[in-house]
């Protein structure tokens, strides 16, 4: 057997900070990552739509669920990604999007990945890395309830929208300038 021949092992993380448009688009960009999948989780009620979690009541986050192969991005790189792209020191917002549904949260799928979260938090806090306290949640991942279709891929069909131009776009420039090299190959 080749190498070629080896199944490709996956992991999943999930990963809530604001909107999910913006972690969307850049995680579709690194290289390891085999899909960004749009969705809620965090919450409370089944199969929730886009409008029962923007009025707050659902309790669930915005957030993207991300396939992976460890093999070559790890989940910590994920991790740094995700915290160089976001604010972790603010409460329930990002930007101008305000609510529990923007907040700042991991989802572990594992205990593995749950200690890697809490170790890089711990670290990020110790290092002074940001100007107030980090608060992104660790929890452990529940059901993950993928967006609407029209969600998906946004970032790519919607370019040109002034939401996407002034807070996605500057997003995606910070992690290909901080990040070039873990950024997806052509091809």
């Amino acid at each position: 057997m080749t190498d070629n021949d080896m199944p490709v092992s996956r992991e999943i993380a999930i990963l809530a900070g604001g909107c999910f448009w913006c972690l969307e688009a850049v995680f579709k960009d690194v290289e390891g990552v085999a899909s960004v999948t749009s969705g809620y989780t965090g919450g409370r009620t089944d199969s929730p739509t886009y409008q029962q979690v923007c009025e707050g009541g659902t309790g669930h986050a915005e957030a993207v669920q991300i396939a992976f192969d460890p093999a070559e991005i790890s989940y910590k790189d994920l991790l740094e990604i995700f915290f160089a792209i976001h604010d972790p020191t603010s409460v329930n917002r990002q930007g101008n999007d305000i609510g529990t549904q923007y907040r700042s949260a991991i989802f572990a799928t594992s205990d593995e990945q749950l200690h890697t979260a809490l170790d890089l938090i711990e670290y990020l806090g110790e290092t002074r890395a940001y100007p107030g306290a980090i608060v992104t949640k660790v929890e452990r991942a529940g059901r993950f309830w993928p967006a609407e279709a029209y969600h998906h891929n946004y970032y790519a069909r919607n370019a040109d929208q002034p939401y996407c131009q002034y807070v996605v776009a500057p997003k995606i420039s910070k992690f290909r300038e901080k990040f070039a090299s873990r950024r997806r190959r052509p091809g």
